[in-house]
């Protein structure tokens, strides 16, 4: 299945603004972060703690909702998925 993968801010420093990739059937979106983190190490850094936790604040959505909201890293990706990953943002 094909997916698409956005990314802002400073993570398209680290894998480019957009990418689509072919992932097989049943995957999540905890196995794509995963495979991404080691394609792109400086990705896993700023995403993940050394064991393996996604940090806090950081904001992953799946077609435009939060995987907070639906089975977190569990949640299964479908063909034609758009993954969108926001890093902490502070401003005033």
């Amino acid at each position: 299945m094909k997916i698409t993968v956005r990314a802002f801010a400073d993570y398209r420093e680290f894998i480019g603004k957009e990418m689509e990739l072919i992932v097989p059937e049943e995957k999540t979106i905890g196995e794509l972060l995963a495979e991404l983190g080691d394609r792109y190490p400086k990705l896993r850094s700023e995403m993940f703690t050394p064991t393996g936790e996604l940090k806090d604040f950081i904001n992953i959505f799946i077609n435009g909702r939060n995987i907070a909201f639906l089975k977190d890293m569990a949640t299964p990706l479908t063909d034609g998925d758009i993954i969108a990953l926001f890093p902490p943002v502070a401003g005033g």
